[in-house]
């Protein structure tokens, strides 16, 4: 959540500032702002998006330091005022903060009775005005040292840049749980919360890591522990390309991110399989095959589609491998006492790999002893770094805030492992290389079902005046279905619900009328014939049926059954039962982003959401 910029070399700043926040605005689009620095701190703030401030933000500036900052609120109301950057009383100093200050409130009231006045509602400002009276109490106007002593009465989290009118040549960087990356370039350096901000300026980056400081000028960098201590950094190059950021013609990243699934599963599993023995192999998991054999039980920890990821991987981990898998909402698992047990193995699974609590429940598990590894997509962000090992996912840069091809390609690479572990158990040979051969179909079988958007979306357009869905699947499409209803409820702001078919009955089947549509993930599996019991019991009720189901025969029973019960149809390809959610849930995300784009609605910056979450 929000997104930080800054910048310091012999180019004008204020255009490559506004372009990173363009680039980072799905972390935070509330407001946004600039302040640029030479002999005096120029400030340019805006509520609403970034092009909202680049209309205010003067053509030829020719600063070459700044800093830039795009808000998602927390502290304080959407306006001109609570929109960063902040500056001290003298205005010599200004920050940009994501992340919470606890004790500000405390800290506030200090300031006041020392003559500071606050423009803002925020907990931030308080850091500006900190900045200005540690650095005219020292004795040395050390800006460095200034910085260091706010630190240290900050309680909470913070990425956090920091600039200094009688200080132009550098800029003060900290972080403490919320992410920061220096991008190293030719006699210029970048301060960003994502190495998207700095795409095409150089592909040399250093992560920071929690409890750090940074001194940032324009040839070179600094860090140092919050003791004081220098810390060693590697300098690490960047996968991703410049026009991986471009929409290459689809009108929304949303729409653009679907039809990418089927390269980034392919990533997903490519150099990952072992045809010939039918199973897999997941390089960076940092354990021995005994060990891996010794396992008794997994835990996956995530938040929002990553959870709904989890919740299939947990089902493919069982039905194919027989280990006991238990799913658990990080936000949730942090705030208690969790017991761990020897002889489990634990998974954090984050798309951006700093969500905040995902982090801390990681954290958690490994101060009790516990063995976790990442699931995530973005190479050298915290998870990864702080994990005991894990896997990258190599989705490539996803922009639009709702989750698309991240969901797939976790999934992927949990059914990767759940393949491996099962190989090394009870599975034969020939069902490993049965199933390898169908993970290998899938991206030609996306292909399939994205060639049919134009039916799916026709059955968006006399949908998307509906007040409520319901979406029903059974057994592994059960995370499907809710999967299905975060991604409408997120991007088109209809009351939409998840829920287990057998459940129905016991309540939600009093809120379906005529006018309510149902989605039926509904595969050929072992649950079949007890989900069509279902339909037949909405139909009677006169609801709305949508089915998602697995290609068969027109003239088969099957077939005729779902016809007879559906209004609406959308088939997509037969494949092992195990992988359908890899295919069920396409049509899904199609048929949200079509509602939401025929309703009118900002699909990839929905109303009140970010794309990462990096503050409790």
């Amino acid at each position: 959540m929000c997104g930080i910029v800054g910048y310091i070399g012999d180019r004008p700043a204020a255009g490559l500032l506004l372009e990173g926040l363009k680039r980072l605005e799905y972390r935070g689009y509330d407001s946004s702002g600039v302040a640029l620095l030479d002999d005096r701190i120029t400030c340019y703030k805006r509520v609403g998006r970034i092009a909202n401030l680049a209309g205010i933000v003067p053509h030829g500036l020719t600063q070459t330091v700044g800093i830039a900052h795009t808000r998602w609120a927390t502290h304080g109301g959407v306006s001109d005022a609570n929109a960063h950057p902040h500056l001290s009383r003298n205005k010599k100093f200004a920050i940009v903060h994501n992340g919470i200050i606890e004790n500000y409130i405390y800290l506030k009231n200090m300031l006041a009775k020392a003559g500071f006045a606050f423009s803002s509602q925020t907990d931030s400002e308080v850091i500006a005005h900190l900045l200005e009276k540690n650095y005219e109490e020292s004795q040395t106007h050390d800006f460095e040292e200034a910085f260091n002593t706010t630190l240290r009465m900050l309680e909470g989290t913070y990425g956090l840049v920091a600039m200094s009118a009688d200080h132009p040549d550098c800029l003060m960087v900290a972080r403490k749980g919320s992410p920061l990356v220096l991008g190293i370039g030719s006699n210029e350096m970048f301060v960003a919360s994502d190495v998207s901000a700095f795409l095409g300026h150089t592909d040399s980056v250093v992560y920071l890591d929690d409890y750090e400081i940074a001194k940032v000028t324009s040839s070179s960098f600094q860090t140092k522990d919050f003791r004081n201590e220098p810390t060693e950094k590697a300098v690490s190059k960047i996968e991703w390309q410049p026009d991986s950021l471009d929409l290459n013609g689809f009108p929304h990243y949303m729409l653009k991110e679907i039809f990418e699934q089927p390269e980034s599963i392919e990533r997903g599993f490519a150099g990952r399989i072992v045809e010939t023995m039918g199973t897999t192999k997941l390089g960076g998991l940092n354990l021995t095959p005994a060990e891996l054999f010794n396992i008794k039980r997994v835990c996956i920890i995530a938040c929002g589609t990553s959870y709904h990821a989890g919740l299939v991987g947990a089902y493919i981990i069982e039905e194919l491998a027989r280990i006991p898998t238990r799913v658990e909402v990080a936000s949730e698992y942090k705030s208690k006492n969790p017991i761990i047990e020897a002889g489990t193995l634990y998974f954090a699974v984050s798309q951006s790999g700093e969500t905040i609590d995902t982090l801390l429940s990681m954290r958690e598990i490994q101060r009790k002893g516990g063995k976790v590894l990442g699931i995530c997509n973005v190479v050298g962000s915290t998870i990864p770094r702080e994990s005991d090992g894990g896997v990258y996912v190599h989705s490539g840069p996803e922009i639009a805030v709702a989750s698309t091809k991240a969901f797939t390609s976790q999934l992927i690479v949990l059914t990767l492992f759940a393949v491996m572990m099962a190989r090394m158990k009870d599975m034969s040979l020939n069902t490993g290389k049965r199933l390898i051969s169908d993970i290998k179909k899938i991206p030609e079988c996306i292909r399939n079902i994205l060639g049919h958007a134009a039916h799916i979306e026709s059955i968006a357009g006399k949908l998307k005046d509906a007040k409520y869905f319901m979406f029903l699947g059974r057994g592994i499409s059960y995370p499907v279905a809710l999967e299905g209803a975060l991604k409408l409820k997120e991007v088109s702001y209809i009351l939409s619900e998840g829920i287990p078919a057998g459940e129905i009955k016991h309540g939600p089947i009093a809120l379906i009328d005529k006018t309510t549509p149902v989605i039926f993930i509904i595969p050929k599996d072992d649950q079949f014939d007890k989900t069509l019991s279902n339909m037949q019991e909405v139909r009677s009720r006169g609801g709305i049926i949508i089915t998602i189901h697995t290609e068969c025969p027109a003239d088969s029973a099957d077939y005729d059954k779902l016809k007879s019960l559906s209004d609406y149809m959308i088939c997509v390809p037969a494949i092992d039962p195990s992988l359908t959610p890899l295919l069920t849930i396409i049509p899904l995300q199609l048929l949200s982003y079509y509602i939401a784009r025929d309703r009118g609605c900002d699909i990839d910056k929905p109303r009140n959401l970010a794309k990462s979450v990096t503050v409790e």
